[in-house]
């Protein structure tokens, strides 16, 4: 059983600002801008806690590097979940995972999201993200909550908006997508935004089923969706229960790849893919008409893996980075192709110049002890390439720490979260990218804990 999980959820999170003065190695001179880091931070008021890692009222870290050295913020995002329960001094609203007597819904219809997910730099601001929600926009610098952002009055409060958005490194645009639960005629919604935040198009694709799908993967001219039978019944969640609790896993339905073009009408196509779970899409992009979607691939959905808190991950599925190639011209599946790694990994990260685009390299945090029974959490920091074919390139943290935020690259370096259960302490880590086996290049202590985070992003310094 892994030490002091307990110390990493079950703790209260303290808002602060401050310049870091403990830094054990050297920070590149390259690095300059703010890391940003988006997670759920709150489990617990009073007698009451969450079930699930996605309940978590969500908090932004940001941690910003200049001529002067590092300084980190961390402030709750305001929304109208928190301030509402800070008012009332007790959870209000039904969590993901958790729902209990008396719980409320925006609109009776829908959660009420503690916008944990991810955060990104986007037309000059900060923007937070949630699942099927607006995001909310916050100051770059201070880290205060500005509300929700429509996107100039396109979006509203009910409007399906998922929590992974794209940035198109070639234009500026941000792409995201959205899924309407309708009963008998599900519906996944693709918008395009540009560098302003100016809707540019919304595109409508009729689903089989209601699919559940946290991410997706968008190159110059497509977009791209794995479908994984994992359904959500609406009919359930509005009879009382959690979202958790109203997934259900059907395998035998099989998975798809959902393949779209960008800009044209023309219809989406299919293209069976086994009967494995995605979460999270590592990078797609083309080579002639030849489409190649990369994944990280489990058996089964991890999302039962994220409860009860803390004992996370007790029996999570092996998972691989899968890589699937598509002929664009018969729409059909031309090859499959799994690494080795297993250790079921998740947040993939590239360079994000290149995502979209033809890349090799790429990093994910991964569960040494994947596979044993009994609770665990990420202690590696893995390191792939597609034309080495393998993950050979491997930190394991030390018995008792553990790795949180998904890793971000930046001009060489790979920056992620470290908290260590035994001395109950956070830090940041830098990695060179090439060489994350050899350890930090750079140690930054926090001065209190912080909570491990989901997604990141990074703003470089202008």
């Amino acid at each position: 059983m892994s030490f002091g999980l307990e110390r990493c959820f079950l703790f209260d999170a303290v808002e602060d600002s401050y310049p870091i003065t403990e830094v054990s190695g050297c920070i590149p001179e390259t690095l300059r801008g703010t890391h940003y880091v988006n997670g759920p931070a709150r489990f617990r008021r009073g007698d009451f806690q969450y079930k699930h890692w996605l309940d978590g009222d969500g908090m932004i870290c940001a941690l910003r590097f200049g001529p002067e050295g590092a300084h980190f913020t961390n402030r709750f995002i305001q929304t109208r979940k928190l301030l509402d329960e800070d008012a009332a001094g007790r959870f209000l609203y039904r969590g993901f995972g958790t729902a209990f007597a008396g719980d409320q819904l925006r609109g009776r219809v829908m959660l009420e999201p503690p916008v944990n997910v991810s955060v990104y730099p986007f037309a000059g601001s900060l923007l937070a993200f949630g699942e099927q929600t607006l995001p909310y926009e916050l100051d770059p610098v201070t880290l205060e909550t500005r509300g929700e952002y429509d996107f100039h009055g396109k979006l509203n409060h009910l409007s399906p908006f998922a929590a992974h958005a794209k940035l198109d490194p070639a234009s500026g645009h941000m792409l995201n997508f959205g899924i309407s639960y309708a009963a008998d005629h599900p519906v996944v919604n693709v918008y395009e935004f540009d560098a302003k935040g100016h809707q540019i198009r919304r595109r409508r694709h009729p689903l089989r089923y209601p699919h559940s799908n946290h991410d997706f993967g968008v190159t110059s001219n497509h977009v791209v969706f794995f479908l994984s039978p994992l359904l959500m019944d609406f009919g359930r969640f509005w009879g009382g229960v959690s979202v958790m609790e109203s997934l259900c896993w059907q395998p035998d339905l099989g998975s798809r790849l959902l393949v779209s073009e960008r800009e044209s009408r023309e219809p989406a196509f299919e293209v069976a893919a086994g009967q494995g779970y995605c979460l999270h899409l590592i990078n797609c992009f083309e080579e002639g008409r030849r489409l190649i979607v990369d994944i990280l691939e489990l058996e089964s959905p991890v999302y039962p893996e994220y409860q009860p808190i803390p004992d996370l991950f007790a029996t999570v599925s092996p998972c691989r980075p899968t890589r699937y190639v598509v002929d664009l011209n018969t729409k059909s599946l031309i090859e499959r192709r799994a690494l080795d790694y297993d250790r079921s990994p998740d947040f993939p990260a590239i360079d994000t110049r290149l995502s979209g685009l033809p890349y090799d390299d790429f990093w994910m945090l991964g569960i040494s002890a994947a596979g044993q029974p009994g609770r665990k959490f990420f202690d590696q920091l893995a390191h792939g390439s597609w034309s080495r074919g393998g993950v050979e390139d491997i930190y394991q943290a030390e018995p008792g720490c553990y790795l949180g935020g998904e890793p971000i690259y930046v001009e060489g370096s790979v920056i992620i979260q470290r908290i260590n259960a035994h001395e109950n302490k956070a830090e940041a880590l830098i990695f060179d990218a090439a060489h994350v086996a050899k350890g930090p290049i750079a140690v930054l202590s926090l001065r209190h804990m912080i909570h491990p985070g989901f997604h990141a992003s990074f703003a470089s310094a202008a």
